[in-house]
């Protein structure tokens, strides 16, 4: 865990992704103005994080839980919270349950409200056991190569082409490769981590989510913050993504609906039976229901926009911390 000066700072926690840990937000610790103090845990299975599996039964209410513990331990009341791809989820999911707990919410590249993968754009899943989401949708090749500790860009699919072309626009925007390879790295693999477990499904693509590990915890099937708006947390929420984000958005390179539809998932069924999944206009709409929102997007810069161009992104974070001064 990264964390900044103490004292009486005002805290700030920022919450990582998937396949990444604490030490990516430490450009953003060291840019902090003057009167904060940043906090970066690793997440449960992630880094020096916690051991223990993720119950996705919850959701991802393990790794809510762990915040709001270390919050405890560390003595803290209401923090900003800040948080990345899945860690957007997992600071909606905790500002919905302790309002109390919360100055604002910045969130960048935030997982869908209605989760990652095999929903409509009303949030309805493409198949009734919301099949194309969950453990088995990760690419084994990945897998195998995080288990090996793959370092060489060799294959395509290898953690390190990961980060050139999935983390970042371009191979030529890539910054602090050697350290967010490392947070790839360092991710627990199995059934009870990442990528979690599965289950067969007799509907396209033939995977459906099992209940432990990573990718079953943010699965439609468990897992969405649709319902913030009525939550009774009224924290002014920033929304910062990259337009060219290969991730999380309504083309993500990631999702099988889109790659489906690309031709590379065999037998894809069509848009009528499982479109992509529209991520971005989902997170709109539910933060047009809430209201209190700001979306602004970098331009050129792919799901890590904090790491792409630091500097921009902190000048819109801490114009945004700066809401609860006044």
């Amino acid at each position: 865990m990264a964390v900044g000066e103490s004292g009486t700072e005002v805290p700030v926690l920022f919450v990582h992704g998937n396949l990444s840990d604490g030490s990516a937000w430490r450009e953003q610790l060291g840019l902090l103005p003057a009167g904060l103090r940043g906090i970066a845990p690793d997440l449960r299975g992630f880094g020096g994080g916690r051991p223990e599996p993720v119950d996705a039964t919850r959701g991802v209410g393990d790794f809510r839980d762990d915040l709001v513990a270390l919050l405890d331990d560390l003595g803290l009341g209401a923090v900003h919270l800040v948080g990345h791809s899945m860690g957007g989820g997992i600071v909606m999911d905790l500002a919905a349950r302790h309002p109390g707990r919360v100055r604002t919410i910045t969130l960048v590249a935030p997982v869908s409200p209605y989760g990652y993968g095999g929903t409509r754009d009303d949030g309805t899943p493409c198949a009734p056991d919301f099949a194309g989401s969950g453990g088995g949708t990760a690419n084994p090749g990945l897998v195998a190569a995080i288990r090996a500790g793959d370092r060489t860009d060799a294959d395509p699919l290898s953690p390190r082409n990961v980060v050139r072309t999935l983390y970042f626009s371009e191979p030529a925007a890539v910054r602090n490769e050697d350290e967010l390879l490392a947070g790839i790295l360092g991710a627990r693999i199995g059934d009870d981590h990442y990528p979690g477990d599965a289950t067969p499904s007799p509907h396209w693509p033939g995977t459906a989510p099992g209940t432990r590990g990573v990718l079953n915890a943010i699965s439609p099937k468990y897992f969405g913050w649709q319902d913030f708006p009525e939550s009774g947390c009224r924290a002014p929420v920033l929304w910062i993504r990259g337009d060219r984000d290969a991730i999380v958005s309504d083309t993500a390179m990631t999702d099988l609906g889109h790659l489906g539809a690309l031709g590379m998932v065999p037998g894809w069924p069509g848009a009528e039976v499982f479109p992509a999944q529209p991520m971005i206009a989902q997170t709109r709409r539910v933060l047009e229901r809430y209201g209190d929102y700001e979306e602004r997007v970098m331009t050129g810069t792919g799901h890590f926009p904090y790491a792409e161009r630091p500097e921009e992104f902190a000048t819109l974070l801490h114009a945004h911390l700066a809401r609860a001064g006044r």
